[in-house]
């Protein structure tokens, strides 16, 4: 499936009006199901159903999956792919299949599923469910310099294909100490294109990210600061603003968190010392 789609669009300047054509970014359901039990009694559920841009949908799946806790590493996967609706064309149902041996925690996928910035959670509830799936504070040696993290929004722009044509599409980047951008991943959910991020690192055992910084080109909720925390990563950085859970779940996970990356400035609200202060000016 494309990441983009023509369509007809009325510019209008002032009094002027013109009929140009345009492209929109792609947005369609993937619904993850799951192939789970012991092999002489395999069974299939939906665990969820999310509105995306197609690519990189077993990405999307499989960091979907671990941040929740359902998978711990690939040997807990045996496939992972479309269920196809016809010969010439994938559907938007992915099926991952589980070994036997692995055990579903039905419950944790409702309890640690957050749907939205205001689905009514405590806020010390939320924190707690999340360390129960993770390893505990984030102890990473990373260190980097402000003005790695204040090219990133550039770099990271200049490799998003997708909101090149549209300018209607989030991204999530995986960059190291040096400000080396080694995966970019887009869609248009800002969780999904971090999901896919997740994902992509899952499939190449790099899990955990102990060693890299995650940018994203919108704001900080919390579920981006715990999919972040899942997968070990000790500093998060994006564009936009982060909310007040985000950086409280933040601190209790001992992650830097950077929020406002935009004209060469950010904000540091949590474990600053993994910015370095020798190249920050007095001001």
């Amino acid at each position: 499936m494309p990441l983009v789609a023509p369509t007809t669009v009325h510019k209008v300047t002032g009094a002027s009006w013109s009929e140009a054509p345009d492209l929109l970014a792609v947005e369609e359901p993937l619904e993850i199901r799951l192939g789970f039990g012991p092999a002489n009694d395999r069974q299939q559920r939906s665990v969820s159903v999310t509105m995306r841009t197609p690519g990189h949908d077993e990405e999307l799946a499989a960091g979907f999956l671990f941040a929740e806790g359902i998978i711990q590493s690939p040997n807990d996967v045996i496939s992972c792919r479309h269920c196809v609706q016809d010969a010439n064309k994938e559907g938007n149902i992915i099926r991952v299949e589980l070994r036997p041996g692995v055990a579903v925690d039905w419950a944790r996928l409702e309890r640690n599923s957050f749907t939205s910035s205001s689905c009514g959670l405590c806020g010390k509830t939320t924190i707690e469910a999340v360390m129960a799936q993770t390893s505990g504070l984030l102890r990473s040696a990373l260190t980097t310099d402000p003005m790695v993290l204040t090219a990133l929004p550039d770099t990271v722009r200049h490799l998003q294909t997708a909101f090149a044509y549209t300018g209607g599409i989030h991204a999530a980047a995986l960059f190291d100490a040096h400000g080396t951008v080694r995966l970019v991943r887009e869609d248009i959910g800002r969780h999904n294109a971090l999901d896919k991020l997740i994902g992509a690192a899952f499939w190449q055992g790099w899990l955990p990210l102990g060693q890299y910084g995650i940018f994203l080109s919108g704001r900080i909720g919390v579920e981006l600061v715990q999919k972040s925390w899942r997968a070990g990563v000790p500093l998060l950085a994006a564009v936009g603003a982060p909310s007040s859970l985000a950086v409280q779940m933040a601190q209790e996970a001992g992650m830097t968190l950077v929020g406002f990356v935009r004209n060469g400035r950010f904000n540091i609200y949590s474990e600053p010392d993994r910015i370095s202060k020798t190249s920050v000016s007095a001001h």
